[in-house]
């Protein structure tokens, strides 16, 4: 029996030692967690219980020049549901009354909205997406329906912002206002003024810690952010809503008249290179509808056709190897260089006409005899003036995607015998639609070519951050007596050119019409289309604004693709629109000087009117419009028969004046 105590005792300090042991893993253990991992641990609890949250800040606006608003950030609400939050005497008291609430702000039936919340409350739906993209009026009165008046807790409403950007004119100017989205690569795409200036909209966001509380909630530890908010500047672009609308609406209507592909139309502040308007429209295939999807004014270049005629005319001028009165033979609209040949559209050609008239009519053949004859010696002469004009490099303007100029130069590797005639009338070069109007820009602004400006300022409210001069490219293009004669080829134009369908006596409009051939070489000819364009400025005698009308791939309609009737109606409705619409600012002039018979009039009727003391004047010889308000100042009612001078009157000159008397007045 003695044995049993024995081994009850080997038991007892068998587990005391077990019991020792773990005392002292947990010992060791505890004294681990503390002293060796005791940062690794902290970390991952703070990292579990506090965060740091981003403040977005608020993003910038971007106006038009006159204070119109082109992009404006708005916050959108997102409305879900907790189905387990609320008590269950509280849903069903109030399930009907929201749903029929919800259905007359939303426009959906009752029965959906109560159906959904019954499913989400069977299946313990907590995340239930009631609304989204409500405007804030929406969301505050959503926020007091029944049940959600009572909160997150007990209500079961859960509120999510976000901010959306807003074009308030709609899809006008959008591509060039610009915008951020994903393209579908992943990438973050930023286009026009936002993506060129979005370090001055974007502000910087802030951060601020939260702890994590009960139910997955998050609150701010202090009252104090780590890093305040900084909102974002106000871009002030120099786009001008009324002109952008007309140029759209006017591009729009050519491009279904025609049937086109596409196209583009920018007009341009003479002086300043402000840009007023600017829109490019291009069809979607499936739906046949236009939408701004590519700036092709800015990014699409392309041989130029006849308006790079200008280019010919002022480097013949400036040179001083020909004068506009210089007669070419047309030799029946065709001539060939190197069994290659070219035409006039007219068919016939033009017979012999001067380069003037030439350039008015766009003849093919005499622009390009003229160049080839003065400059196929040395035709780095040519080459170098369409360089000194800027046309072999790009503006730099602040938007990615800027097409890149081509223009062939004699030390080219393709440099051949066509090159330079080919060059004349505007092919084997590429220059984009916003190049092109910068150089007949230069012309109306008396030679001085100024850069594209699409921003003026940018602002913190009142404040002016930074200001954005105009740049000067090119102090002159040319001499004075040049400009003097292009701006008057340009007028004849549009006088008795190829542009006279356009000419209006009500306005003066100067320009130059384009039509070329693309793709003329790919599929044996297949591909072949028209470019029709036209450029200039206007008024023609003092130039406010230049304007440039791009239209791809008009239907050919009774053989007429031509500039002058595709882009010139774009051009002259423009200009026409301004006109007519805009305020008139004429001075009147000598307004204080004195007009000696009036002054005689006007004494004749200060005296008479001095005259009058309680008694009827003697109106007889006087002027009837001053019978009458003489006497209206006396409180007499007046009849008139007849016009000019008072004859007679009813009442005698004497008599004495009588309130609401009325008086007939005889006119000679």
């Amino acid at each position: 029996m003695a044995v049993e105590p024995k081994n009850i005792a080997y038991r007892i300090y068998l587990i005391a030692f077990l019991i020792f042991l773990m005392a002292l893993a947990v010992t060791v253990k505890l004294t681990n967690i503390q002293w060796v991992e005791g940062d690794y641990y902290r970390k991952l609890a703070k990292e579990r219980t506090i965060k740091d949250f981003v403040l977005p800040a608020n993003k910038g606006n971007i106006y038009s020049a006159d204070g119109s608003l082109l992009a404006t950030s708005i916050p959108k609400y997102i409305i879900r549901f907790d189905a387990m939050a609320p008590k269950q005497s509280d849903f069903d008291k109030t399930i009907d009354s929201l749903s029929y609430s919800l259905s007359k702000l939303l426009g959906k039936p009752s029965s959906h909205y109560q159906s959904m919340f019954l499913r989400a409350r069977h299946s313990k739906n907590r995340y239930l997406l009631v609304a989204d993209d409500l405007s804030y009026t929406q969301y505050q009165a959503i926020k007091k329906m029944p049940l959600f008046n009572k909160g997150a807790y007990k209500g079961g409403i859960i509120v999510e912002q976000k901010t959306v950007r807003e074009h308030p004119i709609g899809k006008i100017a959008e591509r060039t206002i610009g915008y951020e989205r994903i393209d579908p690569t992943g990438e973050l795409l930023r286009v026009g003024i936002e993506g060129a200036y979005g370090k001055y909209l974007n502000g910087k966001d802030g951060r601020v810690l939260k702890q994590k509380i009960a139910k997955g909630q998050w609150k701010p530890i202090s009252d104090q952010n780590e890093v305040d908010p900084q909102d974002g500047f106000d871009v002030i672009s120099t786009i001008d809503v009324y002109i952008q609308d007309i140029a759209h609406h006017a591009l729009l209507e050519a491009l279904i008249n025609n049937d086109a592909e596409h196209g583009c139309v920018v007009v341009m502040e003479t002086n300043t290179g402000h840009i007023k308007a600017i829109s490019n429209l291009g069809r979607d295939d499936e739906s046949g509808n236009y939408y701004e999807t590519i700036n092709y004014a800015v990014a699409e270049s392309h041989e130029p056709g006849s308006t790079f005629k200008l280019v010919d005319m002022i480097a013949l001028l400036d040179d001083n190897k020909v004068d506009t009165s210089k007669v070419y033979d047309s030799h029946g609209g065709e001539i060939k260089y190197y069994g290659k040949s070219v035409r006039d559209s007219h068919e016939g050609g033009y017979g012999k006409i001067s380069l003037g008239k030439g350039f008015a009519v766009s003849s093919n053949t005499i622009l390009v005899q003229a160049v080839y004859e003065n400059y196929k010696n040395n035709p780095k002469q040519f080459t170098d003036r369409i360089d000194n004009l800027g046309l072999n490099t790009r503006l730099h303007l602040p938007f990615r995607g800027e097409g890149i100029p081509y223009v062939q130069h004699p030390s080219d590797k393709t440099w051949n015998g066509l090159s330079l005639p080919w060059m004349a009338f505007g092919y084997g070069i590429s220059i984009t639609p916003l190049q092109t109007l910068t150089l007949y820009n230069a012309v109306a602004n008396n030679g001085v070519m100024v850069k594209p400006m699409f921003v003026s300022e940018i602002k913190e409210w009142d404040k002016t951050i930074k200001k954005y001069d105009t740049q000067i490219i090119n102090p002159k293009i040319c001499s004075d007596n040049t400009l003097k004669k292009l701006k008057v080829l340009l007028q004849n134009v549009v006088k008795y050119g190829t542009g006279k369908k356009m000419y209006s006596k009500d306005f003066s409009m100067a320009g130059k019409t384009g039509t070329a051939q693309a793709n003329y070489g790919t599929n044996g000819g297949q591909d072949k289309h028209y470019i029709s364009s036209f450029v200039g400025y206007f008024p023609a005698e003092k130039p406010k604004y230049s304007c440039i009308v791009v239209v791809h791939k008009p239907k050919v309609i009774n053989n007429d693709y031509y500039g002058a009737s595709v882009a010139g109606p774009v051009f002259k409705r423009i200009a026409q629109k301004i006109f007519t619409d805009a305020p008139s600012t004429n001075e009147v002039k000598n307004l204080d000087k004195k007009i000696p018979k009036q002054e005689t009039k006007y004494y004749q009727y200060y005296t008479k009117a001095q005259q009058v003391n309680n008694t009827v004047p003697n109106l007889k010889g006087m002027p009837g419009m001053d019978a009458v308000a003489l006497l209206g100042n006396l409180g007499i009612k007046v009849k008139v028969k007849g016009v000019g001078k008072v004859k007679t009157q009813s009442i005698q000159p004497g008599e004495p004046l009588r309130k609401n008397t009325t008086i007939i007045l005889e006119l000679s």
